[in-house]
């Protein structure tokens, strides 16, 4: 397709289409193109190109120029108009027009004046097409007036009050800017408390003493005519409370006080604006300035909030010390109310602005200058907006358009004038005027009717010359009317452009993005309209970017020493390259020690002015490149030992010889850094099919810097460099260039083709596609092949896209097949492929297997032997034969249970298998199916079988209760696998003794229907160990085992271990309740008044002052713990209670872990202490802590058959 350019246009019927004049180098078709030859025989209206603003401000003093001028063809002439009526220069000596133009002069610096001048001036540009007028142009002088003199009283005020000195400026033309020096000519500094308010008065929120001075001065400069105004100068005196005596406050009668403040801390109020609100308008576009000051003690601070929203952020700045709030580029949506805060450490004031913003009016689309061809339709379209809104009017040539003449093509529609089948006569400058009580806008836009063939403005035969990887613009500018269109072809032939491949700009400019070597040749650019065409050619040559393929380095030297810098260039062989050097992006010293040589900058003799950055900049008429490296100059010192590490990158990689599956690939190699260079890797990327992705393609000794590499068909290729020395390998380099190879056929066929059907009558035929890599050319296709293998019938085929699966319907059921897969391409077909089988789909089997029998092998274990089934009615792969089995019932316990089905499998053809894990004592049921890929066959008939009976499992629970002295009841429940009906159960139980000896085993049949049984005639105060099992017809089974122990007496304790199946050794004890004997009743009272005894006699003695000989007590009678405690030696047995490690209670007389001996008790207060120093006095009784406490052991790790001390157990009841 050919590359075409229409720009857009406004539309208003659906036959006509308005023409827009094309200017050269530019987007918007807004004016003819004045080019020299075009202006010998082209028309165009006047367009104003420069006036003076509308709000025009002169100087007094020099001449007044008013500027006018317009462009036009033929030029056009000027007139002006002075406060609406015509301005006869002719007849004022001091008004002349420049030549050519339409700038008025006024020369009052001789004898004239310019108030003489003020006035409204309105400029017209007019020549046989029309008329254009400038803004109406206000004249004003500038005005600078003097201060009126007044007399200005001293002003005398206490520390701390607050103060306003008036500035009240002269009102001049411009308003004047206003600043407060001192006599020096010093501006006065100023500060959160002291700060010029918007108005020009200077404001103090609190004076302090250091404020007192008698040359506060106001001044006012007027910039227009450089002049500067002094106020006459304000004293000011400043006075602490306790220097206003009498004395002063007498002569206070001729001095001026301000403030009526006290100068004690206060609150703030604002000094402006006054009261709780105000309101504020401005216009759209200008500076909104909003001014809080406050006065109070201490110094308030002001922040600012928007109370309807939030400050806009890049357009709000803060102003005197935050006092004054501004926001450029106002707009509508800036109106609201915004708040000013004041704040101290004595309170918080609000004043509020409601701020509206008005607007003159702006444009939302000016006129636009319009050109037309005879018999075409277009439009003026004028839209502004204000607030308020402004109002439109049109005039036609300077005059209002109700009055002009008449123009049949011309209809006006409120903003906008539509014309139809215009003649050449309708061309004239249109005005159009947008103004409300603001201001006002004027837009000057023409209609100017032409007929004109194409022409192209370009210079024929335009060389462009582009550096490849670059856009390449080239120029079309061409003129029509109506609006030609442009299109672009390469080379003789007229092969037409493509839109994806070029860029076209409205301007005719013909743009690549990136320009390639095949983008060299010759480009034709050709225009057309309705009245004839043209065309123009221009060539294009890519060149060679310039590069730095060895760019300076870092150095450091040292002082005296030589260094040098290598630059080295690679450039185009048609361009010349030009190489200078700079420091410092300077030039060069003129110093004899800096030698210029082709590739390097050398400096001898090196001092440290020498130190610096160095650049190299190689440039050409197309381009220039840079590289810089830093010098530093260094003290000498020894010779540092050379660093070794792996090799830099290679560079300037560059391809030659490329044919169709070769290239010779070359490179410079990088700095080896002291280790020689042993290998060079290639790598390639195929940025066409695995961009990104990098391959190893070949390896080269170190030695060789080019290597002729092989290359695929359709790749398009990049490679790239590592090198490699004794430390390692080099980063890769910079990518070459790429590469890309013709196409050719496919020089390899898919992989693991398979054929499976996923349906009883379909073939699924899969394969692993080629890669991109892999295919060698574009359109990647197969051509997929079948036949029945054991038929006689033709290969039928198919061609199929780039997919990975074909499905062949309509198949007979697992049928074998013949199948293969040919890659083809564009070019042609890959080698004939390899043929492999598969088989259509498969179906479920259709027999169930026969003759299902069982053989019962013991309680727990069955084989099943069946008949294999016919092959054909597998009608698949046979994979094997799946048993489910499940029970009915349990012989034992006649109730029905859930059936939960088990299943086995058996590969292949086995037709005999094993069922494991069988439930002793019960009823099973089983059938057999057949297994392919599709999944089971029938069922055989069910066939039933009974396990015999097994061993049982251990009894659920065993417990020992009620112990007594000679007795124990054992409790159990029965297994909770019985495994068949329990014949008997079988008790074991023998002694232990204190020594965790066994005593002899007796052994009891108990019958089945039991659940608890009481052992007679036992040993008092004995541990026993039982063993308890079931027994069934098969054996016995596995037993429990507990421990247990007989009471001391009556009443007394018996331990019982807890419950533990197998052999474990955990116990558990109890405890009788014994303090309701009456026994223990009286052995307790027995103890306490034995107790009250010995401590009567201890606080005796003690008063007495005699020594109480523990020691020798001690010595005699050794710690009771140490001792072993025997029945026979008239001391009580240790008793093992839960409760002896608890820490005592308050109030016990005795720990809970001594023995008392009988012997020590008349004369150791040891056996009585509550484990704590007793304190005594120095004639013996001091004796320190001698309760020598020791742990005792776990209840399971010193155990005893002996009888428990029952003084220990007083002592844990007490």
């Amino acid at each position: 397709m050919q590359l075409e350019i229409m720009p857009r246009k406004k539309r208003l019927s659906a036959g006509r289409v308005p023409l827009i004049l094309f200017l050269c180098q530019m987007i918007s078709a807004l004016d003819v193109p004045l080019d020299s030859k075009l202006l010998e025989d082209l028309v165009q209206p006047p367009t104003i190109t420069q006036q003076s603003p509308k709000d025009y401000i002169v100087d007094p003093r020099e001449n007044i120029v008013i500027q006018c001028e317009a462009k036009g063809k033929p030029p056009p002439s000027f007139s002006w108009t002075r406060n609406g009526t015509h301005f006869d220069i002719d007849k004022d000596p001091l008004v002349t027009m420049k030549a050519g133009l339409g700038t008025l002069i006024i020369n009052i610096m001789g004898e004239g004046k310019a108030e003489t001048y003020e006035g409204v001036y309105q400029c017209t540009a007019r020549n046989e097409r029309g008329a254009a007028i400038s803004n109406n142009i206000v004249v004003r002088p500038s005005r600078s007036p003097l201060w009126t003199k007044e007399k200005l009283e001293p002003i005398t005020l206490r520390s701390g009050q607050s103060l306003i000195l008036p500035c009240r400026p002269p009102v001049g033309l411009p308003p004047a800017i206003i600043f407060w020096m001192d006599n020096s000519f010093q501006r006065l500094p100023q500060s959160e408390r002291v700060s010029q308010g918007l108005n020009g008065d200077l404001y103090f929120s609190n004076v302090l003493p250091e404020d007192s001075r008698e040359d506060y001065i106001c001044y006012a400069r007027f910039n227009h005519t450089q002049t500067i105004q002094q106020k006459q100068p304000i004293s000011l005196k400043v006075v602490l409370v306790d220097e206003l005596n009498d004395t002063i406050a007498a002569n206070l009668s001729d001095t001026e006080v301000y403030g009526a403040k006290s100068s004690r801390e206060r609150p703030p109020t604002f000094l402006t604006p006054q009261g709780n609100a105000s309101n504020k308008e401005e216009l759209r576009g200008n500076v909104l300035s909003l001014e809080c000051i406050a006065e109070g003690l201490p110094t308030p601070i002001i922040y600012w909030i928007k109370e309807d929203g939030t400050l806009p952020t890049n357009r709000t700045f803060y102003r005197n010390f935050q006092k004054t709030l501004q926001i450029t580029q106002v707009s509508e949506a800036d109106s609201g109310k915004y708040q000013c805060i004041a704040k101290n450490a004595l309170g918080v004031i609000h004043h509020t602005i409601s701020v509206t913003v008005k607007a003159a009016p702006y444009w939302i689309m000016a006129p636009q200058n319009l050109v037309l061809s005879p018999g075409e339709d277009g439009a003026l379209v004028c839209r502004a907006n204000g607030n308020p809104k402004p109002r439109i009017s049109w005039l036609s040539n300077g005059v209002p358009i109700e009055i002009a003449p008449d123009d049949p093509s011309r209809k006006i529609n409120g903003d906008t004038i539509i014309f139809s089948s215009v003649q050449e006569r309708s061309s004239a400058v249109y005005q159009c005027n947008a103004s409300n009580e603001y201001g006002y806008l004027l837009g000057n836009a023409f209609v100017n009717v032409l007929a004109e063939p194409p022409r192209i403005l370009t210079s024929e035969n335009t060389l462009y010359q582009v550096i490849a990887n670059r856009p390449a613009l080239l120029d079309c500018a061409f003129f029509g009317s109506p609006l030609p269109t442009i299109e672009w072809f390469k080379g003789t032939k007229g092969s037409a452009l493509r839109e994806d491949t070029y860029v076209l700009h409205e301007n005719g400019t013909l743009e690549i993005p990136v320009a390639q070597k095949d983008s060299t040749g010759t480009y034709t650019c050709v225009a057309r309209n309705k009245l004839g065409m043209a065309k123009n050619e221009v060539h294009l040559e890519i060149k060679d970017p310039t590069r730095i393929i060895k760019q300076p380095e870092y150095a450091v030297v040292q002082r005296g020493s030589t260094v040098s810098f290598e630059c080295k260039v690679k450039h185009d062989h048609t361009l010349i390259p030009t190489v200078i050097w700079l420091k410092d992006n300077g030039e060069l010293p003129s110093d004899g020690r800096f030698t210029v040589d082709k590739d390097q900058l050398v400096v001898a003799d090196v001092s440290d002015s020498d130190g610096g950055t160095y650049t190299c900049v190689a440039n050409t008429t197309l381009d220039d490149v840079s590289a810089s490296a830093v010098l530093s100059v260094v003290a000498p010192t020894p010779t540092p030992a050379p660093i070794y590490d792996v090799p830099n990158p290679p560079f300037d990689l560059e391809l030659t010889d490329q044919l169709d599956k070769s290239v010779q690939l070359s490179w410079t190699p990088g700095d080896d850094n002291n280790s020689p260079i042993t290998k060079f890797i290639i790598e390639y990327e195929d940025a066409m099919h695995e961009a990104g992705l990098w391959h190893h393609q070949t390896e080269v000794p170190g030695t060789q810097t080019t290597a002729q590499l092989k290359l695929s068909p359709y790749v398009n290729y990049s490679f790239r460099v590592m090198a490699e020395n004794s430390l390692g390998r080099s980063l890769p380099s910079e990518a070459s260039e790429q590469y890309l190879t013709k196409a050719a056929e496919p020089d390899k066929n898919p992989m693991t083709v398979e054929g499976l059907g996923s349906e009883p009558d379909n073939l699924v035929i899969t394969w692993q596609p080629l890669n991109g890599f892999e295919s060698n050319g574009p359109g990647l296709q197969y051509k997929v092949s079948w036949r029945q293998k054991d038929g006689d019938d033709e290969w039928t085929s198919v061609v199929v896209a780039n997919v990975s699966k074909y499905i062949v319907s309509g198949t007979p059921t697992f049928v074998p097949y013949l199948i293969k897969v040919q890659a083809l391409n564009d070019v042609g077909f890959a080698p004939e492929p390899a043929v492999v089988m598969g088989h259509s789909g498969e179906d479920l089997p259709m027999v169930a297997p026969g003759n299902v029998h069982v053989t019962v092998v013991n309680s727990t274990l069955a084989e099943v032997h069946w008949d294999p089934v016919p092959l054909k009615s597998v009608r698949g792969h046979l994979q094997g034969y799946r048993i489910y089995y499940w029970t009915d019932q349990n012989s034992s316990k006649r109730n029905r249970r859930h059936i939960e089905k088990k299943i086995l499998t058996f590969q292949g053809s086995k037709t005999h298998g094993m069922l494991p894990g069988l439930e002793p004592f019960s009823h099973y049921t089983l059938n057999v199916r057949v297994v392919n890929g599709k999944g089971e066959g029938p069922a055989s008939p069910d066939r039933v079988f009974h396990t015999p009976e097994g061993v049982p499992s251990a009894p659920s629970s065993l417990k020992i209760v009620n112990p007594t002295l000679d007795s124990l009841t054992l409790e159990w429940d029965p297994p909770s696998h019985p495994n068949g009906i329990l014949t008997e159960y079988t008790l074991k139980y023998q002694p232990i003794n204190s020594t965790h000896e066994l005593g002899p085993l007796v052994d009891l049949k108990i019958p089945a229907n039991k659940t608890r049984w009481t052992l007679k005639n036992l040993n008092f105060s004995t541990r026993y160990k039982f063993y308890f099992y079931a027994q069934t017809s098969a054996g016995s089974g596995s037993q429990i085992t507990e421990e247990a122990v007989t009471t001391v007496d009556e009443g007394k304790m018996a331990g019982i271990l807890p419950p533990d199946v197998g052999a474990g050794k955990a116990m558990a004890s109890r405890q009788v309740d014994i303090a309701t004997q009456g026994w223990f009743i009286g052995l307790m009272c027995a103890v306490a008044l034995l107790i009250l005894i010995l401590l009567i006699v201890c606080f005796i003695r003690r008063n007495k002052g005699g020594k109480y000989p523990v020691k020798e007590k001690e010595d005699a009678h050794p710690d009771p713990e140490i001792q072993p405690m025997k029945e026979d030696d008239g001391t009580f047995g240790e008793y093992s209670d839960a409760e002896d490690h608890k820490p005592l209670k308050k109030g016990s007389r005795t720990p809970s872990d001594r023995t008392v001996k009988k012997e020590d008790s008349d004369d150791s207060l040891v056996d009585y202490g509550e484990g704590v120093n007793g304190q005594f006095n120095e004639d013996g009784s001091f004796i320190g802590q001698y309760s020598g406490k020791k742990e005792k052991e776990p209840a399971e790790g010193n155990e005893s058959s002996e009888a428990p001390s029952p003084v220990n157990a007083m002592n844990s009841f007490v």
